[in-house]
């Protein structure tokens, strides 16, 4: 058992299902004790104009290392894991732009992360205790991702497959699927697979709050 914060990070491809299984992660966890703070990568794109000043004349890159404040991610990464409170940043999708900031939130035992590209950057990838990897076939990430945009961030069908076409699939193949090799547990099919968020949970459990009651199912 250490007193200090887990940081487990969740990667896989848009609409791999990460954030389903980080929310069940949650939910599991808090039904044996551990109350997990989860965090976001979206939250932490950098501010519009920071990113248009990054890309020039080029259209933006969403899925891009360059897209991110990665500097602020990874100071918050080192904050948490010392025990200390972070203030995460509000971003507004429909803008594209950070919006302001959220009250001052502290680490409790466990942190769950999750974003396209924890493990492809190692200022972020160090600093995790745990690496799991969900990994999902593309047809249906695209759907997944076609579903998500259209319904709550109010993009047009053309829009979404124009993205997907030019920037999505590209990043996938040069930042997100190489870093599965860093994975320490990979999932397939995501939140439907129930051996593995057991497995994750018992480990968790485990670390945190000692061997006896990590084993407890």
């Amino acid at each position: 058992m250490s007193d200090r914060p887990m940081l487990v990070g969740i990667v896989g491809g848009s609409g791999s299902g990460k954030t389903s299984v980080a929310v069940e992660l949650v939910k599991r966890l808090k039904r044996r004790g551990v109350a997990p703070l989860l965090l976001d990568m979206d939250a932490y794109y950098a501010p519009l104009e920071v990113v248009k000043g990054r890309f020039g004349d080029r259209p933006i890159n969403w899925d891009h290392p360059h897209a991110f404040d990665l500097e602020l991610m990874a100071a918050h990464l080192s904050s948490l894991h010392q025990g200390n409170p972070i203030r995460k940043p509000r971003y507004d999708f429909t803008i594209s732009d950070r919006t302001g900031w959220e009250e001052p939130i502290p680490p409790g035992k466990v942190v769950i992360l999750e974003g396209l590209l924890l493990f492809a950057l190692p200022e972020l990838r160090d600093q995790l205790d745990a690496r799991i990897f969900v990994d999902t076939d593309a047809d249906i990430r695209i759907l997944r991702r076609i579903r998500r945009d259209t319904r709550e961030r109010g993009r047009s069908l053309e829009s979404v497959m124009e993205q997907y076409e030019q920037s999505v699939r590209p990043m996938h193949l040069e930042f997100v699927e190489p870093s599965k090799r860093w994975a320490d547990l990979i999932v397939p099919t995501g939140v439907e697979n129930r051996t593995a968020l057991d497995m994750i949970v018992n480990h968790v459990c485990g670390r945190v709050l000692g061997s006896e009651e990590g084993a407890r199912v």
